[in-house]
């Protein structure tokens, strides 16, 4: 059985969602955030990263969430989650890549500025870009990257939970959502999923 370690909020939820809509073995693990659970002894033995997701399997730990997706998808190929196909498996990469170094980056500068600066008065001024910045990336995404009902057309696959979330965050980063109706869409058809549903409800977040 694998173990998913997560948080409530984080990103970790696409992988939760993923492994719902994989039918998996697995069970998942919460961590406390505010209580610095993340940066104890027993976890950081599992992720020295301190962060999460942390999937366990039973031949080592995988972290970072286009691996863990890219995972779950290639250990359940009845679920179809990503193509067989080289290129087409490539491109979900890419997608996924994108909300990794990109978006994500940009929505951690609303909380997180200290990891990249000491100046209150910068960290206050990259608060106060996170709207632009977000509203920037998700923007190539509106307009070419989202090729249809799905990311990547007419299949679903681990673009979506990963989108899903990212999409959660553009209300409290001060996105418009008038700026981006193709998402708010995709977000609203993935809220109505049963694996979305669960995976929320288990984190208290439905």
């Amino acid at each position: 059985m694998m173990k998913l370690y997560y948080a409530p909020g984080t990103v970790a939820l696409s992988v939760h969602i993923a492994l719902e809509e994989a039918g998996a073995d697995y069970e998942a693990t919460r961590l406390d955030f505010p209580a610095g659970e993340q940066r104890g002894a027993e976890y950081l033995a599992i992720n020295p990263k301190g962060r999460v997701p942390a999937l366990v399997t039973d031949r080592g730990v995988i972290t970072e969430v286009p691996a863990v997706l890219a995972y779950i998808a290639q250990t359940h190929p009845a679920a179809n989650l990503a193509p067989a196909d080289p290129f087409e498996f490539a491109q979900v990469q890419a997608f996924n890549a994108y909300l990794c170094a990109t978006v994500h980056v940009a929505h951690a500068h609303r909380m997180r500025g200290s990891r990249w600066a000491d100046d209150p008065a910068a960290i206050e001024h990259m608060k106060g870009k996170v709207a632009e910045t977000m509203g920037d990336a998700v923007d190539l995404i509106e307009n070419g990257m989202l090729k249809g009902e799905w990311v990547m057309g007419e299949s679903y696959s681990i673009c979506d939970p990963y989108l899903f979330t990212a999409s959660r965050w553009l209300d409290v980063d001060g996105v418009p959502a008038e700026r981006h109706p193709r998402v708010r869409a995709h977000m609203a058809r993935m809220a109505e999923r049963p694996a979305a549903k669960a995976a929320l409800a288990a984190q208290g977040l439905g």
